[in-house]
């Protein structure tokens, strides 16, 4: 394509070849950026506005295919230094392919950037050689180090050492994700502004848009028409909008309802099947439910007739008269939005929503605890999957514990919402949740969220998820269920240390982990940094002694007083961490 600022090196004392740019055809370089001197573009680069790709001192230069160099990147380098290419050739700059370099980072030779690497914004990466595969976080420096592959940088690191950058974290899957995604968006920018240049391609759009309009401007019409059918209906607008999408999905709808007594129980009756055709004949006959059933529990559930299972239960009335929705199962309809469509986000719980900030959820009214909030998010997140049990005082010391409602979803904000609603269920009872490992078909995590007495704390210790049993009977205690058995220390299991810094649980997670084969390492951070997230490794601990591990932690927490000191626990096979447990606090 025609890039106006392409230009030749200029003469210099070091230089004097005029080298040019070579840009592949099928890459994108905008017209606002500035690309000079010997720079070699592979194909379907896309280099954004603002972006200064300069091999006017140090030279050459090599972008791989699929790569992106993104607004405000600057990449240079210096006349002395130089890297091995992975064509075995000399290069001042090596960035490889299906990498992402975002804004404003800067890329300063000799340097060398692996392939499937991810540069965050404001980072600086300079006489420094990152191996494939690694993720750098915002505002990181790199200088004077090689960083193996698949390593994650957290935000703010300063990796200016050998040791430090032997020392860092592996990536994360979730992490890979979000670097593939970037690269994703920026290809089909790219193939945007490429498709903007060639009129034949734009006619093409045009046309789908002027016909897409048309297409909105009738549902419009439609979806007022929707209103008009149930302004009337005395449900709640959440449950209205449930109903239609669950017909508009193909979905089949019926009802049940329960009185008080057998509402523990779990015996529902069904009400007169509904073979509604629209939403306003459904809403009727849900009406016609509840009217029928006054002071009963009424619930509306939705059935997938091809798989031949409930794809939704949401109860709609309760016995004090109250018709706000409290969806007790895996599948939510997106509530809908201001123009008549549907969001991304799934229904709040009815007790308050969750959503997301700073990588947590904000609590709201809830029955539950931030920290048990944030074990279901990591539990969900790792994918774990959750269960409920209850139990009454006088069993509670023989540890027989019942089941809750299965929960398998994915979605934290309705598990959250099926936790909330055991608890009301089972008033006066311990109620506890379960991590569950669908392919080790283990407990990875059990931990009491209510008790007797009201409390809904949970038990276990830790801003992450603690994948240990709890120490006190309650936790430690058989399920139900023979053949499930918690992962963790046995009921009255004592460590085996003393005069110790740790907690006897922290004591117990590294005995467990020890046990279970995974490996253990420690992060840090000061208060400033703790609400960004922003952690720093302390390092991986290669012992196998839980002596030995033990007192590696203590040396970190005596070496960062005043901060934020966690036990982190990784899975070696499938690289992801099982343990986030916060061991120390300012």
């Amino acid at each position: 394509m025609r890039v106006r600022t392409m230009t030749a090196a200029p003469p210099t004392p070091w230089s004097s070849d005029l080298a040019e740019p070579q840009i592949n055809e099928t890459a994108f370089v905008h017209s606002f950026s500035h690309i000079i001197g010997d720079v070699e573009i592979s194909s379907n680069v896309i280099v954004a506005p603002g972006s200064s790709v300069r091999a006017d001192e140090g030279t050459p230069f090599f972008i791989g295919e699929n790569t992106n160099i993104q607004d405000g990147v600057v990449i240079h380098g210096l006349e002395q230094g130089r890297v091995l290419g992975d064509n075995k050739k000399e290069y001042s700059v090596w960035v490889g392919k299906d990498s992402c370099i975002t804004h404003m980072a800067l890329i300063h030779g000799p340097c060398y950037i692996g392939n499937n690497c991810f540069i965050g914004f404001r980072s600086t990466v300079f006489n420094a050689r990152v191996g494939d595969g690694c993720i750098v976080m915002m505002h990181a420096l790199i200088q004077d180090v090689e960083i193996p592959p698949g390593k994650y940088v957290a935000s703010g690191a300063v990796i200016t050492s050998q040791q430090q950058a032997d020392r860092l974290p592996d990536v994360n899957p979730q992490d890979k994700e979000f670097a593939h995604h970037v690269v994703g968006v920026n290809q089909a920018l790219r193939a945007g502004y490429l498709c903007a240049e060639d009129s034949k391609c734009i006619t093409k759009v045009r046309e789908k848009i002027d016909t897409y309009n048309t297409k909105a401007n009738n549902d419009s019409q439609t979806q007022t028409q929707r209103s008009i059918e149930v302004y009337n209906s005395g449900l709640d607008n959440q449950t209205v909008d449930q109903v239609r999408y669950l017909l508009e999905q193909g979905f089949k709808i019926g009802t049940e309802h329960v009185d008080k007594r057998r509402f523990r129980t779990g015996t529902w009756h069904s009400c007169h099947p509904i073979e509604a055709r629209s939403v306003g004949e459904a809403v009727s006959a849900l009406e016609t439910c509840m009217t029928d059933h006054h002071g009963e529990y009424v619930r509306l559930f939705g059935i997938d007739s091809k798989q031949k299972k409930r794809v939704l239960e949401t109860i709609i009335q309760r016995p004090d008269g109250s018709t706000k929705p409290t969806t007790t199962s895996t599948y939510s309809a997106p509530p809908s939005s201001s123009n008549g469509g549907y969001s991304s986000s799934s229904y709040s719980s009815s007790n308050g929503s969750y959503s997301s900030s700073n990588g947590s959820y904000s609590n709201g009214s809830s029955q539950l605890s931030s920290e048990t909030i944030d074990h279901v998010r990591n539990l969900l997140s790792g994918g774990y999957k959750i269960g409920m049990e209850h139990v009454d005082k006088r069993r509670f010391r023989t540890g027989t514990w019942y089941s809750c409602s299965p929960i398998e979803t994915n979605n934290p904000s309705q598990a959250i919402t099926a936790l909330e609603e055991c608890m009301r269920s089972h008033q006066g009872e311990y109620v506890r949740l379960i991590g569950i490992d669908p392919k080790a078909k283990k407990r990875v995590l059990e931990t009491i969220i209510q008790r007797p007495e009201g409390s809904s704390n949970g038990s276990s210790n830790g801003n992450g998820v603690s994948y240990a049993a709890s120490t006190s009977s309650a936790s430690s205690s058989k399920s139900f269920t023979p053949a499930a058995r918690s992962y963790g220390v046995e009921s009255g299991a004592t460590a085996t240390l003393t005069n110790t810094r740790l907690s006897a649980e922290a004591i117990d997670e590294v005995r467990n982990l020890l046990r279970g084969g995974y490996q253990i390492s420690a992060e840090h951070v000061d208060k400033r940094r703790f609400r960004t997230g922003t952690w720093y490794s302390c390092g991986q601990i290669n012992a196998n002694s839980e002596r030995e591990v033990v007192g590696i932690l203590e040396s970190y927490i005596a070496e960062y007083p005043g901060e934020y000191v966690r036990l982190i626990g990784i899975d070696p096979k499938v690289k992801r961490r099982v343990v986030e447990n916060i061991i120390q606090r300012p």
